[in-house]
Formats: C-alpha cells, structure tokens, sequence
C-alpha cells in the first residue's frame, strides 16, 4: 500500500513538473512566408507586435508565471543571497578615462555602491574630486555611459541612459561650475562622441526615435554637429542620407563621426556598410562649420580594413585581413588614400593573431592572441623595430592608452580563477608597476581550489574544438557532476579568459564549468570566424554538441546533466544545439537571444545583423537562415530539455519577441515536456541583472535533477 501511495505522490509530482505547468494561452495563427519557393509557417507571427495590448497582457502573463515558479524552487534565496553578498566584495572599477588639461578624468563605481559616478584627478596626484554625482544632480536613477571632456578641460559631455535601453541622452557638464548646461539631447547613440579642436562644439549620433518597437527605430540616423549653447535643433548635419545624397547611405547604415586630435587638419566621417564592415570618408577640418562637408572616401569595403583606424598626422594606420588571415597593420597617406599599397608598419603574424593596436608618444602598443591568451608587442616609431613586452603572467589582457603625449599605457590581466589586475606599464622600457587605478577584491578562500583545464578536442567534421574547463580541485570524473556550458560563436568575438564570479562560485559547489570556443568567435583567427559564419553557421552549435558530448565522454558530467547558456547571437548556438541534440541536456537558458532567424530583418538592428547570418533574399542565405532557426526547428512530439528565455522590454539590439517566439513553441508542444519559461525584465534592456541569472541557474539545476535545488513541498 505504501509502495502504491509512493507511487501515486511520485506520478503526480512528475505531472507537476510536466503537465500540470498551466501555460497562459497563446494562440496561433495562419501566416508564413514563401521564400524561393519554400513555405515557412509562422504561427506566432501576431507577438512581433509589441504595441498590441494583447501581446503585452501575453508578455505580463508569461513572467508572473515564471516568477511564481522559480519562488517555488529551494535553495534559490540562498544562492541569491550569497551572490548579492559576493557582488559587494568587488573591487571598485573605474571606465570611461580621459586625459585632458593635465587632468584624468573617469566613471568610477565604488565597492560599497551600485551607482556609477564621474570624478577627475591631476594626472600627477591620487587626490580626487568627484564631479557628477547623478542622483544628486538629476534626481534619478541613471546609467551613466561616457563623459567625454572637452580639450581645455573645461566641459564635459556626458551621456546616460535609462531602464537599460542603451539608448542615451547627452547632456553638457560646466566643470568649474558643477553644473549641467543648456543641452538636453535625446535620443542619441553613446559612442563616437568628439569635440572639434576649438571647444566650441561636438559631433555625435541621432536617432530618429528611441522606441525599440517603432519601425524608424535605428533607421535613417545621422551625425551631427552642436555649437555647445544653441538650440540642437538647429545642428549642423554632418552626416546624413538627405543631407548626403551622393553617399548613398542605406536607411540601416550605421553612421559615425571623428575628429582627432592627433591629426587637426582632417575631420572624418564613416557608414555601415551590406558586407558588415565600413567606409570611411575624411575632409578638411576647414569644412566643419560650412554647413555642407565635401567628404572623399577614405577606404572603401574592400579595403578590409577592421578592428580599428587611428589617425597621426597624415597618416591612417588599420588593421586589415586582407591576404593576412592573422591581420596585419597598415598605413597610408590621408590625403591621398592607397591601402592597395600601403605601407606594411607591422607584417602578419604566422602564429598569432593581430587584434588590436594602441598608439602612445613613441610606440604602437599591439595585442595579439595565441588562442585563448593573449601577448604585447611593441613597434618603434622612430627604428621601425617591433619587439614583444614580457607579461607579468600569462592572461587575456585589455590595453589602452590615456594619454598619447606620454608612454605610459595602461594595462588589465584577466584569467579564469583570478581577479583582474590592472598594471601601469612604461612602454619605452617594458617596465610593469600596479595601477594606481587597481583596487583588489578579496573573496573567499575556496574560490583559490579552482582548477583550469585549456584543450582541444575533435569536432564533428575532425576540426580541433579549444575547450576551457573550470572545476574545483579533486573532483571525480565518475559522470556524477553537474555542469554549465556557457559559449557564443559570432562576428568574431573570442570567449576568452576572465574572472566570472558565479561561474566561480557554482565551480566551488562542484559544477564543472565548461566554455567551448566554438566557430564564429576570433580564437583562432579569421578563418575560425568564417568557419561560423553565414552558410557555415551549423559548425557554431555542432561544435558546442562535439564539446557536450566530450564532457560526457571523459566523466566530466552526465547527458541530462547539463545546462546549456549564451545570449544575444549565441541565442542561436542554444537553441539549434537542444533542437539537434536534446538528448545531451538538462536544461537550457538563452538570455536576449537570436532564435528567429528567419525573422531576424524584421527587429530594428535586423539589417546590420543580416552582414552576420544572411539575408532572406538570397537563395543560399535564406536556406542558411532556415537551418540556424530554433523556433522553425521546434518538433511537437520531440521532448526537448526545460528552457529558459530572458528578455528586456527595453532591448535594442534584440527584438523581445524573438525569445518569446520561441518559448510560445516550446509551450506548444507534447504536455509531457519538460517546463519553458518566459522571464521578462522590464527595468533592463540587453544585459543580464545578477539575481537574474541565480534564478535562471536555480530553474536550469532544479530540471537537472540537482538535489540542492527543488521543488518546495
């Protein structure tokens, strides 16, 4: 009788996580899309349309579902509450440094605060002055993106954003008299913010509308040019489609502007381009004020010009790819462009990868990457000679330069199990001190046990996967651990080392840590990007499969085990890698992800992420897109692992809807599946909050079977 009871309790407790979930209703309806031929259903057309109240009711439903059932779930206020306490033992950071007047000034977040907040200090004492405080000088809470200081010091743009929109307002800082100008600019993009050599004014990007559901939203944007004081409507236009007809900028280019100080004569300009990379234009800084610039091209797209273009006197310096798959820097002639035959400042690397460079008084500072670690190198300007920096320890590094009238640069180490160290280096002679800018953390003493493992193994097609492995020491490999697998695989972005305080911390509880460096990302170069791009998309998330099955192989973990988590273009990667292989995992979390390819050119940021994946008028392309689409890839009968969306109502880059989409089709499936769920953060955009991701892990280890982690009695 007992065994029956047990039995009884045990079926309806299975029910509970499988059929009993109570799914608001979501409807279907009779649209598709007919491209060469072939017919794509879509029945969950009718969420595209954000404005509707319908849809927004739908949304509102879906998160109150997933809230009450993760509140359900223990363990999750513990591991909540230990990474809140955890995210109090940060270090302070500082971004956003600028030298100006013989001051630095930077965006700093202290330890103790979440509030982000402007400071400068003389470039030869620690005494700072803090600057802009915008709780006290708004009356809101803000997120504070750049402050750009004019060249005399004297005023400083500053750009926030709100509810995590990343679209920004700009506003004029008086530094003497702590006070916000007359400017009041919205919307606008953060970046490529510049002030014209007189400090009379700056160029910027408008947007045409700041509502991530308008049709115009990122469409038609221009630079423009503001004499600090005036009314912006009245701004100059520096770049736009009417005003610039004979550029034949495209509704969806992005759009830029630059002035440099290190060449005061020119001014430039540049457009997205449909291949993905750039064109850019430069015309005499003469021209600023004349109400209509003669911009001449400066690099066309074929000049493969990528990562980055500085400017010194007369000269441009890139990198190219172009017949160097590892990259190589270049330079011409400003006035009289030729990258056909620039002059070669540093040649291609057969070894190592060129990703970045930084200019100082003397030197270019050049980072490159053998894999997953990185490397400095330095190039003479005045002996022509490039000679490699000894690192203080092996790591990914971030480098920059301040200040170009010195050859002091700054340097930041990052490795897996270790906080981030930022150094002072002296580029003349090699020599490392700590930054004066580097606070340390002190977290507790168990995250020191962990262990890193970098290999490669064998992909589906025989192609070496690299594979970063995090596990606390002493673990077994009898196949008992649990693990997260965290990846991307995209334009090229490498997932490389650095110091992730929950993955840590989960690692210390016994999860293996495991982060694939699939195809798509940079790890091995250009041909590694390519081998993920577009019609090779499918070796993005069969290489993620390779590596899953892999840690299963070896002991790591068990099938049903795992986690399966990216965002953004790794939307992709995650959900293709469950509809292929469900078999391989437990659960599944993509945080503001691609996974309607097929509709990608509807969202807003479509277009430009087209230049990525492909575009559905394209015949090879469209059947590409077809086959990276986890929502058109959902079967009704297939039982796939429980899933997980995240997304921001106020995203910019990826449509909500995308994710919703496809949980809509994981609801719709066999009653006896597993649970998916729609979390919807309305206070943020693109970007993942911390308790946030605690309670996606909480949900993903509780469908894994994790026993610290389960359903409240």
């Amino acid at each position: 009788m007992r065994i029956i009871l047990f039995s009884l309790i045990a079926t309806g407790f299975f029910n509970y996580l499988h059929a009993q979930v109570n799914y608001p209703v979501t409807k279907t309806v009779d649209s598709s899309d007919n491209y060469f031929g072939a017919n794509y259903p879509d029945p969950y057309r009718w969420i595209e349309k954000m404005n509707e109240p319908e849809v927004m009711d739908w949304f509102k439903a879906q998160a109150a579902l997933t809230n009450n059932m993760i509140s359900k779930i223990s363990g999750r206020e513990l591991l909540a509450t230990e990474w809140e306490n955890l995210s109090k033992l940060k270090k302070t950071s500082y971004n956003e440094r600028r030298a100006s007047n013989n001051h630095i000034f930077y965006l700093k977040t202290l330890q103790s605060e979440s509030e982000t907040k402007l400071y400068s200090k003389l470039k030869t004492t620690n005494e700072e002055q803090l600057l802009f405080d915008p709780a006290a000088i708004l009356g809101k809470p803000v997120t504070l993106q750049g402050a750009v200081p004019s060249h005399d010091g004297k005023k400083i743009i500053i750009t926030y954003c709100e509810n995590g929109s990343e679209i920004s307002t700009l506003r004029v800082f008086d530094v003497e008299k702590k006070q916000l100008l007359s400017e009041n600019i919205y919307p606008c993009m953060s970046g490529q913010i510049c002030w014209t050599q007189d400090d009379r004014a700056f160029i910027y990007t408008s947007l045409v509308t700041g509502d991530n559901n308008s049709p115009d939203f990122l469409k038609n944007n221009s630079v423009k040019l503001h004499v600090v004081g005036t009314d912006h409507k009245k701004d100059y236009d520096y770049l736009s489609s009417p005003g610039y007809p004979e550029l034949q900028l495209k509704p969806y280019n992005f759009t830029s502007g630059e002035i440099s100080e290190s060449s005061p004569d020119y001014i430039f300009s540049a457009k997205g381009n449909d291949d993905g990379l750039h064109i850019k234009f430069v015309a005499s800084a003469k021209e600023l004020y004349t109400g209509h610039i003669n911009w001449k091209v400066l690099s066309k797209a074929e000049d493969q010009l990528v990562k980055v273009t500085e400017f010194i006197g007369n000269k441009a310096y890139s990198i190219t790819n172009k017949n160097a798959d590892n990259c190589k820097l270049i330079a011409t002639d400003i006035s009289k462009p030729d990258w056909e035959h620039a002059e070669v400042i540093v040649p291609e690397n057969k070894k190592l990868e060129l990703g970045d460079f930084n200019v100082c008084k003397d030197f270019i500072v050049l980072t490159y990457s053998e894999g997953i670690n990185n490397r400095l190198f330095k190039y003479d300007f005045k002996s022509g000679v490039t000679s490699e920096i000894k690192l203080p320890y092996q790591g990914n590094l971030d480098a920059w330069c301040t200040d170009r009238k010195t050859n002091d640069c700054y340097v930041k180490l990052k490795s897996w199990n270790k906080t981030a160290t930022e150094f002072k280096l002296n580029v003349s002679s090699g020599a490392f001190e700590i930054s004066e800018f580097h606070t340390a953390s002190k977290y507790p003493e168990e995250f020191n046990e962990i262990e890193v493992e970098e290999i490669e193994i064998k992909g589906h097609d025989g192609t070496m996967i690299p594979l970063s492995i995090l596990y606390k020491k002493g673990i077994k490999k009898d196949g008992s651990n649990y693990c997260l697998m965290d990846g991307y695989g995209a334009y090229g972005y490498s997932m490389l080392p650095y110091f992730d305080m929950a993955h840590i911390s989960l690692a210390t509880k016994g999860l293996i840590i495991a982060i694939p460096h699939v195809r798509g990302g940079g790890e091995k170069g250009e041909a590694w990007r390519v081998g993920g791009y577009k019609m090779n998309k499918p070796n993005t998330w069969k290489d993620f499969n390779s590596c899953a099955e892999y840690l299963v192989a070896k002991g790591y973990t068990s099938a049903k085990k795992i986690v399966a988590t990216s965002g953004s273009a790794g939307g992709i990667m995650i959900s293709r890698a469950i509809t292929e292989r469900p078999d391989l995992y437990g659960a599944a979390i993509c945080i503001s992800g691609v996974v309607n390819t097929l509709r990608l050119e509807q969202m807003p940021n479509g277009p430009n992420c087209s230049f990525e994946f492909g575009k559905t008028k394209d015949s090879l392309e469209c059947k590409g897109l077809y086959e990276m689409d986890g929502v058109a890839h959902v079967l009704k009968d297939k039982e796939y692992p429980a899933l997980i969306c995240v997304t921001g109502v106020n995203d910019p880059r990826v449509s909500p809807w995308q994710s919703a989409k496809l949980v809509a089709a994981f609801q719709q499936r066999n009653p006896l599946s597993k649970p998916a769920l729609l979390m919807v953060n309305y206070e943020n955009g693109h970007f993942n909050r911390e308790r946030d991701f605690a309670d996606q892990i909480v949900f993903a280890l509780w469908q894994c079977g994790h026993p610290d982690f389960q359903l409240k009695q």
